[in-house]
């Protein structure tokens, strides 16, 4: 009897000892654990995400991959799965599981070192979300101690909906739904079961068991689990059997792929956010959807890099990129996985010089052909202007070991090409609200991230002209008035520099009508009308009615020839006033922003024209049950429209007869070309867009002979547009009230006589009719010379 009592008290002073033990461990830890309610809570770090104006991904950021998820969207063979591996007492233990932490605690006994903690789902979420990674003792008494406090305040559901969407599960994925997305490229709820298995096999050890690093360790532990799910009765043999016999095929990505392919506009977008929000906008999970169109950017990117690329072809091959000679093909895919794909552009290494073509190794280990016909181009360059002699046969071009660059064809051929060194943007816009509709800002983002399209200052030549034509017929010139087409000449009182602007061709054609002047963009007229107007009206009427920036104004005569430093955008959102009929309109990206639960932050609502807008175009900034604001009219009407005459005149007769192609009645525009060919510009509309491309090199040099504005901006131009404007009717501002029709003599600008047979139809404005007097041209006077700037010779059309 001494024994059993001595037994017996001993053990209840044993459990006496562990209550109170346990009890001094809760009272101690207990006053410095958080509260479980906070769960509740909880806001976990999401990715910023840009989307198009159709809903598509354009760009992803932020450190943490992370799309959370509702626990009715988690997949039933997903928490089977996810339970068979981590956690199968789950429905039936309050937080801790006592056998798991015998177990784990026998073989820290028998091994002497921590082999598993015998956590639970729920000892799992106390941990991620309030401790720290140490193994130690107290960390595991706090953690077990919070395991409980959470199944007091949540239910088990709730748990497991904070399980999966904390989770680290390799390449930088935060999540089941990132995870699906990053190894699958699908959701979640698109798996199979053997998907759903092998990401619930990444919670142990997502490096150990991540199927793109280790797929054979991977594809174990992702049976094992199959066979868990059986042996508990979760899957039936034939499906799990058919999931066994699934191979394992994943990707990794880093960041979720973009649908189109924007990154200059997904910087925009992000940088405005962060300005906005600050280092919040990388994880609060903001939605930011811009006016970009897909449709419409995926237009723009192919138009700027093949009009690139023909212009970088016609001046020649400048050689490999570098060479790699004598190496076998391993060594050649070590050097190629140093190479990026640019702007659609591969890299490749010529294995084989054959007589019909070349044989080149691609990043992906393949060796493809590549044809002799798409090679023909690659003459020697010597100079912008200097070609060498053209080649006979592949191996005048290139030879084994160089690294070139391949241009994948729809058919899924390899066409010979080079990286272009020329540079180029194209920016769209509806002119009824300023929406970007598309924007490229450089040949390949990867390459130079610099946004050429808002940030590139470059001289318009004669794109600018029509600034200055519209301001002259609002100062009472018409579309007939006479100007002299001849010679003119400068002399700086202080310096003695003269200056002789002269037209591109070095010929004068005399009194010419003013429209005739644009459509065959006469440098001499245009600085003749400045000299009439006069350089502060000019100046303040492109700040007050096109939005230009004044300071990149130059105040001298040059101004009429296009020296003013102007970006891509900007001449595009001046444009914006002829195409809709005389209104202001500010050009904007950003339609709308939600944070992470759908909730609307922000909505852009822009002054539009007032004019009903068709709806193959219509907007998707518009505010439902709220009148947008009037865009101000910055400019008459009928001016407006006399204008856009006189630049569909420029396509017909004039410098881009090259858009007739189009077979488009709706069109207008300017080309640009500056100094030396150094810059090449057209500037186009309709009712719908208004598009501006250039092209030129960043650090500026000649572009060679032959490269104008409607040689090479003009042909990016059109590809665009015959895309943009693809099954949509003829539209322009309608005609407005106060216009005349009227016969005009061509010798003198005025009303023309009864019977005069070469007489013309010419618009005016009912409150400026034609000169009632011939038209006398006038010339210049050393008093008109600006000093504030010294002009340059420059030769614009």
């Amino acid at each position: 009897m001494r024994v059993l009592k001595f037994l017996l008290w001993t053990c209840v002073a044993l459990f006496s000892a562990v209550l109170l033990g346990l009890s001094g461990t809760y009272l101690y830890l207990s006053p410095n654990l958080p509260a479980a309610e906070t769960l509740r809570n909880v806001r976990m770090q999401v990715p910023l995400r840009i989307y198009s104006a159709d809903d598509l991904l354009i760009a992803e950021f932020g450190e943490m991959r992370r799309t959370p998820i509702r626990f009715e969207d988690i997949p039933p063979d997903f928490i089977s799965a996810l339970l068979a591996a981590e956690d199968d007492n789950f429905a039936n233990h309050y937080g801790v599981d006592v056998k798991s932490l015998m177990r784990a605690a026998a073989q820290l006994v028998k091994s002497g070192q921590i082999q598993t903690g015998g956590s639970t789902i729920t000892m799992q979420v106390a941990k991620n979300f309030f401790l720290s990674s140490e193994r130690s003792f107290s960390r595991k008494a706090n953690e077990i101690l919070l395991a409980l406090q959470i199944e007091r305040a949540l239910s088990k559901n709730e748990i497991l909906e904070l399980y999966v969407n904390k989770i680290y599960l390799g390449n930088r994925a935060y999540g089941i739904e990132a995870a699906a997305q990053v190894y699958y490229g699908k959701s979640i709820d698109q798996l199979s079961l053997a998907q759903l298995a092998m990401i619930a096999g990444l919670p142990k050890a997502p490096s150990r068991y991540n199927p793109v690093v280790n797929p054979e360790r991977a594809k174990i532990r992702r049976d094992w689990i199959l066979l868990r799910m059986f042996e508990l009765g979760r899957i039936d043999r034939l499906r799990y059997e058919q999931a066994l016999a699934e191979t394992v095929e994943v990707r990794a990505q880093a960041i979720a792929p973009p649908q189109i392919e924007a990154p200059y506009v997904a910087e925009m977008a992000r940088a405005e956010l962060v300005g906005q929000y600050g280092g919040d906008a990388y994880t609060e999970g903001y939605r930011v959807y811009t006016s970009v169109r897909g449709d419409l950017q995926e237009a723009a990117n192919q138009a700027l890099r093949s009009g690139l690329i023909d212009y970088d072809q016609r001046h020649g091959w400048r050689g490999p990129e570098a060479r790699f000679p004598g190496l076998d093909n391993a060594a050649w895919l070590a050097k190629l996985a140093e190479q990026r794909t640019l702007g659609g552009l591969e890299p490749a290494i010529v294995s084989r010089v054959e007589r019909d073509g070349i044989r080149v190794l691609t990043r992906g280990g393949a060796e493809e052909a590549v044809a002799w016909q798409s090679m023909k181009w690659a003459r020697p360059h010597l100079a912008t202007n200097s070609l060498g002699r053209a080649p006979q046969k592949p191996a005048d071009v290139v030879q084994s070991g160089d690294l070139i660059r391949v241009q994948r064809q729809a058919d899924g051929s390899l066409r010979f090409v080079q990286l272009p060194q020329v540079q180029g943007a194209l920016v769209s816009l509806d002119p009824r609200d300023g929406a970007i509709r598309a924007l490229i800002g450089g040949f390949s983002f990867e390459q130079s991230n610099y946004n050429r399209a808002a940030q590139a200052k470059r001289q318009p030549g004669s794109s600018f002209k029509p600034f200055v034509y519209s301001a002259a017929l609002d100062k009472g010139f018409t579309a007939a008035s006479l100007i002299d087409d001849a010679p003119i000449e400068f002399v700086d009182p202080y310096t003695g520099k003269v200056w002789r602007p002269k037209n591109d061709n070095n010929t004068f054609l005399g009194p010419i009508r003013m429209r005739e002047a644009l459509y065959r963009s006469r440098n001499l007229v245009s600085i003749r009308l400045l000299q009439e107007i006069g350089i502060d009206y000019a100046v303040d009427y492109g700040t007050r009615t096109f939005g230009l920036p004044r300071d990149d104004l130059p105040r001298n005569f040059s101004l009429a020839l296009g020296t003013a430093n102007l970006t891509p955008l900007e001449v595009a959102s001046g444009y914006t006033v002829f195409a809709n009929g005389g209104y202001r309109v500010q050009p904007y990206l950003i339609t709308r922003i939600d944070d992470r639960d759908g909730n609307t932050l922000f909505r852009a609502n822009p002054p539009r024209v007032p004019e009903a807008r068709p709806a193959a175009v219509q907007t998707t900034a518009e505010v439902p049950g709220e009148s947008p604001a009037q865009a101000e009219r910055v400019m008459d009407a009928r001016t407006a429209y006399i204008m856009t005459s006189m630049l569909q005149d420029v396509i017909k007769r004039g410098t881009a007869r090259r858009a007739l192609a189009l077979q488009r009645s709706d069109i207008a525009g300017k080309t640009g070309t500056t100094n030396e060919q150094k810059d090449s510009w057209f500037a186009g509309y309709n009712g719908d867009f208004v598009t501006t491309a250039w092209a030129g090199f960043d650090q500026p040099q000649s572009l060679g002979r032959g490269e104008y504005g409607g040689t090479l901006a003009l042909p990016i131009w059109m590809r665009y547009m015959s895309v943009a404007l693809k099954d949509l009717p003829p539209h322009l501002p309608p005609e407005p009230d106060g216009l005349l029709r009227l016969r005009v003599d061509p010798a003198s600008g005025r009303a023309a006589a009864a019977g005069a047979g070469d007489a013309f139809f010419e618009l005016f404005r009912s409150d400026m009719p034609p000169q009632p007097a011939t038209f006398e041209p006038r010339g210049f006077t050393q008093d008109h010379f600006s000093n504030e700037a010294a002009p340059v010779p420059i030769d614009l059309f």
